[in-house]
């Protein structure tokens, strides 16, 4: 029984990438959906597919590594907040990852976004992870 799922996503991920795979597959939840989307939106993950198949479904990722230096794109995932432990924090306490080289990911009232978002559009809410 896994109790949080999206340390879960981060761990496969985290795995997958210090195995130096091209292809992660990771069961389907709709907050790790939006979590992919924001990944492949701010550069991270190369390519990603939604597979429907089954009860619950699949999420494949294909990872990103640099083709020169075969240095991953994702250099560490952090989970900040967990289910003992919630980390909600308003627009205008949302913090900067490496002073801004990195994101954190937010859940908020909007949806999953990332901080620099949460704050142009000035809402608060759960700070998911850390990506850089």
């Amino acid at each position: 029984m896994n109790t949080d799922p999206i340390a879960d996503y981060l761990t496969r991920i985290r795995n997958a990438i210090r195995a130096k795979h091209r292809v992660v597959e990771i069961p389907a939840s709709n907050i790790k959906k939006e979590i992919t989307k924001v990944l492949f939106d701010k550069g991270f993950i190369q390519n990603y597919k939604f597979d429907e198949t089954g009860p619950q479904g699949s999420i494949k990722i294909a990872l990103k590594y640099n083709p020169v230096t075969k240095q991953p794109a994702i250099v560490d995932l952090q989970r900040v907040s967990r289910p003992g432990l919630r980390q909600y924090k308003g627009s205008t306490d949302l913090p900067r990852v490496l002073n801004g080289l990195g994101v954190a990911i937010v859940s908020t009232s909007k949806g999953v976004m990332t901080d620099k978002e949460a704050r142009t559009l000035n809402v608060g809410g759960e700070v998911l992870c850390y990506v850089y």
